[in-house]
């Protein structure tokens, strides 16, 4: 079964996922596309792109898995 995000039903990504455990909580299990990450957030996708390769760089587990780049 595809994870969905929890706002709008759309599938998430690996990197989606990942950013939701590392922003808002490491046990969710419910998650947040990055167009609706970016609206919680009131920031814009850029920078949660950004943000993710920081995390990626620094050796954040949950971004070794996470290779999409949309």
């Amino acid at each position: 079964m595809k994870d969905i995000c929890k706002n709008c039903g759309k599938e998430v990504s690996a990197l989606e996922i990942a950013l939701t455990k590392k922003l808002i909580n490491r046990a969710s299990t419910q998650f947040l596309c990055l167009a609706c990450l970016a609206e919680f957030f009131k920031v814009d996708e850029k920078l949660l792109h950004k943000k993710a390769e920081e995390f990626r760089k620094s050796g954040c587990a949950l971004f070794t898995q996470s290779t999409d780049s949309k």
